[in-house]
């Protein structure tokens, strides 16, 4: 009788979650993803909080505004690997709380970039027709009713899942682990200046993911340089090629 074996689990180790998305993928968003959502924080720092001010420092600052809600866009777009790999080492011994803190977070992600979007929209606003009519917009439609209001609860509550499960799993030690559920404390929603307490939960995100993303490139076998061009070659052109069909579009 022919017996047909059955594949072996993936292996995961508290460092270096193997699989989906991968050593590197994850151990680069951990770094990048964080860095650039603080750079995009701290670059608004100087405006108030709410809409109306945020409008109008784009009105007066059009490149520092846009690079600033480019890059919180770009870190918050890049941080999805990260999760994923935090949530994969977390699982090996908390799965419950890997798999509800990973996707709670992963919708909080998916959240932010839909108000990015919105933020985007509002800007171009200001450029075709004016301040006015662009606050007038905004204010007229704040507080409509979509579907991503439901994930409000999820970009709250996910990331204190996702920090309990990686202290009780050891994945993260207890200063990372609170410093990552500072990240609940981040506002929500369309147009959100900067406040001390955001900075504090992005920086929090630093301190928990970037020594996590280094230790996990750290940890393994190295790339040969030839390997290294050759990849970073084609991910150069694959973005350009990406942007030019998006502009396109």
């Amino acid at each position: 009788m022919t017996t047909i074996a059955r594949p072996a689990a993936l292996p995961i180790d508290a460092t270096e979650a193997t699989g989906f998305p991968g050593r590197w993928a994850g151990g680069v968003s951990m770094i990048l993803g964080p860095l650039l959502m603080l750079t995009g924080v701290l670059l608004r720092s100087g405006y108030d909080f709410f809409y109306p001010h945020q409008l109008a420092a784009y009105a007066e600052q059009p490149t520092l505004m846009f690079a600033s809600y480019s890059a919180f866009l770009a870190g918050n777009l890049l941080l999805w690997p990260a999760i994923v790999t935090l949530a994969r080492s977390i699982g090996a011994v908390r799965p419950g709380l890997a798999l509800w803190g990973g996707m709670f977070v992963l919708f909080g992600l998916f959240a932010r970039t839909f108000h990015a979007g919105v933020d985007h929209l509002a800007f171009q606003l200001v450029d075709v027709q004016n301040l006015d009519a662009a606050t007038k917009a905004v204010s007229g439609a704040y507080g409509a009713v979509h579907i991503v209001s439901t994930l409000s609860f999820a970009i709250l509550a996910g990331w204190i899942v996702l920090a309990v499960g990686a202290y009780l799993s050891r994945a993260l030690g207890l200063v990372q682990s609170v410093a990552l559920a500072l990240m609940a404390a981040l506002p929500i929603g369309v147009l959100k200046g900067t406040t001390l307490l955001g900075i504090a939960a992005v920086a929090g995100l630093c301190v928990a993911l970037v020594p996590l993303g280094v230790k996990t490139l750290r940890d393994g076998p190295k790339p040969r340089p030839a390997s290294v061009a050759r990849w970073s070659g084609l991910i150069v052109v694959a973005v350009a090629a990406m942007f030019m069909l998006g502009q396109a579009g």
